[in-house]
């Protein structure tokens, strides 16, 4: 299958975004929805990168070719560094079934386990019961990314007079949580089906690790990752200079993302020669400024 990003070459102004989701993961986009809208809207290049879905890359380039509009081929995998979460950009894997796709497909068969887990364990506690059976199937034909968010819903629902902590420590005590797996072994199999590796939005603080240099240092020591993705709606000035000089210095490669998951949050037009070196990498020609 050709691939949609195909001999381009892109002025050094054209508008890029390489993190966008869809209802392929935990997005409100439709595929071809936030495809028409990143071409109506003048974007030279973009990356859907569901969390989880390498499986989706192929429908996807599919998608991309039959509008004109080029797409690299992407995905963000859910990792665990030192207990805590870290999400890392794939680019440009192959379509073929690939040591990538096959951890995910893994990890898709831990998170339906986890669900299956808190769901009987909240019926144990009398907070669901076996007719929520129907409920339970539909959220586990959800995209994993989806799953726990959906549990989480349906307990709410039922049980509207729950206070906030007696439903965190409930979900807690559940297991109802996202399944990861250790980066290691995510940049392993990204690396041999053809990917590069980017730290995503590495100054997120709201449940990830929010990296600073002394973090980065020890990450770079466990991990050979690509790059780093810079700049980030949710990143200082402070913190996107930080990522960009730490790049610079250890050679790495420099992405950006909006992570617009919506229309309501939509894609954020960076400058392709900003990430020159990136796109190189990735077989795309940025002209001279």
């Amino acid at each position: 299958m050709q691939s949609s990003i195909t001999n381009l070459i892109l002025a050094a102004d054209a508008a890029i975004d390489l993190q966008l989701h869809t209802t392929a993961s935990d997005g409100q986009w439709a595929a071809l929805e936030l495809i028409q809208h990143l071409k109506r809207e003048g974007f030279g290049l973009a990356a859907i990168t569901d969390h989880d879905r390498p499986d989706m890359a192929q429908a996807i380039q599919a998608l991309a070719l039959a509008e004109g509009m080029p797409l690299l081929v992407a995905a963000e995998m859910s990792c665990l560094w030192r207990e805590q979460l870290v999400d890392l950009l794939c680019f440009g894997f192959g379509l073929e079934p690939n040591p990538l796709m096959a951890i995910a497909a893994e990890l898709h068969q831990r998170q339906q386990a986890i669900i299956n887990h808190a769901f009987a364990y909240c019926c144990d506690q009398g907070y669901l019961t076996p007719q929520h059976q129907p409920q339970l199937a539909m959220i586990l034909a959800q995209p994993s990314a989806q799953q726990p968010h959906s549990l989480a819903a349906l307990v709410k629902q039922q049980n509207p007079t729950l206070a906030p902590a007696q439903f965190s420590q409930l979900m807690q005590a559940s297991g109802c949580d996202f399944a990861t797996n250790p980066i290691a072994a995510v940049v392993a199999a990204a690396q041999q089906s053809g990917a590069i590796c980017i730290l995503a939005h590495p100054g997120r603080s709201d449940g990830f690790v929010c990296f600073d240099q002394v973090l980065l240092d020890a990450l770079w020591a466990e991990v050979s990752l690509d790059g780093i993705e810079a700049d980030y709606p949710l990143h200082t000035a402070e913190q996107a200079a930080l990522y960009r000089n730490y790049a610079q210095e250890h050679a790495l490669l420099i992405s950006a993302g909006s992570d617009s998951h919506s229309p309501n949050k939509p894609p954020i037009r960076y400058r392709a020669a900003d990430y020159r070196v990136l796109l190189n990498r990735l077989g795309i020609i940025v002209q001279a400024d």
